[in-house]
């Protein structure tokens, strides 16, 4: 997806749908291609960045002077911060084609959105080539950053890019002089193009992009949204229970009993530290096998058979004391 036709397919395609009462059963393989793709369930991080970027979109819209308003998502791995990401920048995509359709006989789509990930060891020139790259702007050895940035703001603004998403931030660095250039780089894009741009990182605040001159200006434009793990309890509701039971209900199992999982709800939290990416995992592995194996249900017996990513394995292993003799 950090190409524009990428992009395109991905923003387009329909995503998979849960079964719906009336239709027809699906094959096994169609189950199983389902529960490996999986639907998006919609978290309260998800319903808060689509506000947030909707708002801020509309906020700098008319703003020419200094840059937008921007957004920094951030929390642990396999939190969902992607999966938010990808989910607003899908939604902004159709709600810009459907209200500026390409003119008729035009070949050209509008391209709303950009999705650019920050490459390892990211140096400016690097993460100015993955600008360049999306939109498939030529670029060679020999041409100097200042060229390809001018090429890039030239053809972002052409091509009426309005949401740039910049993913795997914590991967830069600003104490280092590589670092501070690519960090100024980011500044200076923000300034040439009239788009909001919305930042995805692992912990963001605990790294150095919020220290110093540079981390002060950026947490000075920066609205931050926290991807943490859900909670099994905030006030008179339990959001982690809520999502499980969406995620029950997206099920397509023959012999799965509606219930099961929410009441597993202190086990699973327990399992996956409120992680939502671990928690779905979970499950579909879950799913997955229950297909495989003929039983076609999820018990708290199939989910302990499933090995988890080794983060959430981590934080589940029990602490064990030595006897003293």
């Amino acid at each position: 997806m950090t190409t524009w036709q990428g992009w395109h397919r991905f923003a387009t395609t329909d995503p998979v749908a849960p079964p719906r009462p009336g239709d027809p059963p699906r094959t096994t393989e169609e189950r199983l291609a389902y529960h490996s793709s999986f639907v998006t369930i919609r978290t309260p991080a998800i319903h808060a960045l689509a506000t947030q970027v909707r708002t801020l979109m509309i906020l700098g819209r008319h703003q020419q002077t200094t840059a937008r308003p921007s957004l920094i998502v951030t929390g642990p791995a396999a939190a969902g911060k992607t999966t938010a990401l990808l989910n607003v920048g899908r939604t902004c995509h159709l709600a810009h084609t459907r209200k500026n359709p390409p003119p008729p006989g035009s070949a050209h789509a509008a391209v709303p959105v950009a999705y650019v990930l920050v490459p390892p060891g990211a140096t400016a020139k690097t993460l100015i080539t993955e600008f360049a790259r999306y939109l498939g702007i030529p670029t060679t050895a020999r041409m100097t950053q200042t060229q390809i940035t001018e090429a890039v703001c030239h053809t972002y603004t052409q091509a009426g890019v309005q949401l740039v998403m910049i993913d795997e931030i914590h991967r830069l660095n600003p104490r280092t002089t590589t670092g501070a250039q690519t960090a100024d780089l980011l500044k200076d894009l923000s300034e040439r193009l009239p788009a909001t741009f919305v930042y995805a990182g692992i912990n963001v605040t605990e790294t150095p992009l919020f220290s110093g001159t540079r981390g002060a200006q950026l947490a000075g434009r920066a609205t931050l949204v926290d991807c943490g793990p859900l909670p099994a309890r905030h006030g008179n509701s339990e959001p982690f229970r809520e999502v499980i039971t969406d995620i029950e209900n997206a099920l397509d199992l023959q012999q799965h009993k509606p219930g099961t999982l929410p009441r597993q709800a202190p086990y699973l939290h327990q399992r996956t530290a409120g992680r939502i990416g671990s928690l779905t995992r979970l499950i579909r592995q879950a799913a997955i096998t229950a297909i495989s194996d003929g039983t076609e249900r999820i018990t708290k017996t199939t989910l302990d058979t499933i090995r988890l990513d080794h983060l959430a394995e981590t934080h589940h292993r029990p602490h064990t004391r030595a006897r003293s003799r």
